[in-house]
């Protein structure tokens, strides 16, 4: 053993360690068992935060309960307050895919923890008769009840960035809406002419599908804030003391300042991940719905001379290495392979989910980081259509406005009037020689001047009035 290593053991036998490195033995099997993705779970820093509260929290409780000395809980409580704040992160380096229900992880946390709570009261790395990963940092706990709880804590402090990035992108859409709000333009169904209306009641109604996803959203998110801390293996309360449950919970509360409720089913609670099913779900709700709105955009701006163009997207880069001058809409774009992305990991959280048997859900390392991943990629792309593409918008007005004058559609608000029946043969008769709705009602005497431009008035047409005589 060189003079910058440790030896340190486990029951499967003995391992050398860099002297620099918080983790120890049982995170350097994993390293060497688990070469996945090559992604380690310190890339979700608030997971390690998340982490850190749990055995806080836990601490707290212990040393409430006279269970632990109050000079070890303590500065395992300071070596959590230094995680908490940013501080170790890079010490978590277990890979986001691993087997063992996540006992990787959470040894990761416990031997981090334990090694830097030694450095705080002047001990040796390794020193583990003084503060043991498992026997004092761990002390109250499993995997199965440590690693869902820290999962949970932060997927809730993620779900609330997401929501922001949510509430931004739906502001900016309610700005275009009332910028837009007296651009007369044709309303579609089936890619066909149907009935004139205004571009901002267009952009009002993407604000309003990502308000209501806001809210979904929320209702999921408050579905994890029942947690299983104190369950230990299966629910049972195994190794913790009478009233640990409730006390842990209470200061994971406080020091969180999340609403976590202990589950009055602790058995039920340890092997069920319903609550992860509906977040991907309504994730999947979102990234549908995000995804056919940015299916609207790249139409609306199709061409610009082939297409609608009825509005124009911010010009980010050159489209083409081949034909000059071509601009293509590259942010919804993007949007459009995240959205792929979100709805095809809901397949994979389902089936894990599924995939759990009897008392323990072994599968919540993949739950947990798609869940991860798909925050963040939302969340990034969310920000990614706001700043570079919703804002900066602009409407073709002419063009709108001329569409709707040269559309058949609008004989549609001359039903009332005239009867489906006339209205039918003019609609026919234009598309037939491709003459104006206007001219031909007029040469055809169904209805006055004066009527018809009252009811093909612009602003009839954006906000119709019932007019039937």
């Amino acid at each position: 053993m060189s003079q910058n290593t440790r030896i340190e053991h486990d029951f499967l036998g003995e391992r050398e360690l860099d002297d620099s490195a918080y983790y120890g033995v049982q995170t350097l099997r994993a390293l060497d068992n688990f070469h996945i993705t090559g992604i380690p779970i310190s890339s979700t820093p608030l997971f390690i935060k998340g982490l850190a509260y749990v055995k806080k929290a836990a601490a707290l409780a212990n040393k409430e309960l006279e269970v632990i000395e109050p000079k070890v809980a303590d500065a395992i409580c300071k070596a959590c307050d230094s995680i908490i704040v940013g501080e170790l992160i890079d010490q978590f380096k277990v890979d986001v895919l691993q087997g063992g229900a996540g006992t990787s992880t959470n040894m990761n946390a416990n031997e981090v923890i334990a090694n830097k709570a030694l450095e705080i009261l002047g001990e040796p790395k390794g020193n583990y008769d003084v503060v043991h990963p498992n026997n004092h940092v761990n002390f109250s706990q499993s995997t199965n009840d440590a690693y869902p709880t820290a999962f949970r804590i932060s997927l809730f402090m993620l779900i609330n960035e997401l929501l922001d990035s949510m509430n931004q992108l739906e502001k900016s859409f309610s700005k275009k809406g009332e910028e837009f709000k007296n651009v007369l333009k044709m309303g579609r169904t089936q890619l066909q002419d149907a009935v004139p209306m205004s571009l901002g009641q267009e952009f009002n109604a993407f604000s309003d599908t990502i308000k209501e996803d806001i809210k979904r959203v929320e209702e999921a998110r408050d579905l994890i804030t029942e947690i299983n801390l104190g369950a230990t293996a299966i629910g049972t309360r195994v190794n913790a003391p009478i009233g640990y449950p409730e006390l842990a919970t209470k200061h994971l509360a406080e020091i969180t300042n999340i609403p976590v409720t202990l589950s009055p089913n602790l058995v039920e609670a340890t092997s069920d991940t319903g609550a992860y099913v509906q977040i991907s779900g309504v994730f999947k709700r979102v990234a549908v719905k995000i995804s056919k709105i940015c299916n609207d955009l790249r139409l609306l701006s199709s061409g610009p001379r082939a297409g609608l163009n009825e509005i124009n997207l911010p010009r980010m880069q050159p489209g083409s290495s081949i034909m000059p001058g071509k601009v293509n809409p590259v942010i919804p774009e993007v949007m459009n392979q995240i959205a792929f992305q979100v709805i095809g990991t809901d397949v994979t959280i389902s089936l894990a989910a599924e995939g759990g048997q009897l008392q323990l859900n072994v599968m919540e390392p993949v739950i947990a980081y798609n869940l991860f991943n798909n925050i963040q990629i939302l969340k990034n792309g969310f920000n990614t259509l706001r700043e570079k593409c919703i804002d900066g918008i602009t409407a073709n007005e002419e063009i709108c406005k001329n569409m709707v004058l040269n559309s058949i559609g609008i004989v549609t608000q001359l039903n009332p009037i005239i009867g489906y029946e006339n209205s039918a043969s003019i609609a026919k008769e234009a598309l037939q020689t491709g003459g104006s709705i206007y001219d031909i009602v007029l040469e055809r005497k169904l209805m006055t001047k004066e009527k018809l431009d009252e009811v093909l008035s612009v602003e009839n047409l954006m906000n119709p009035k019932f007019i039937n005589k």
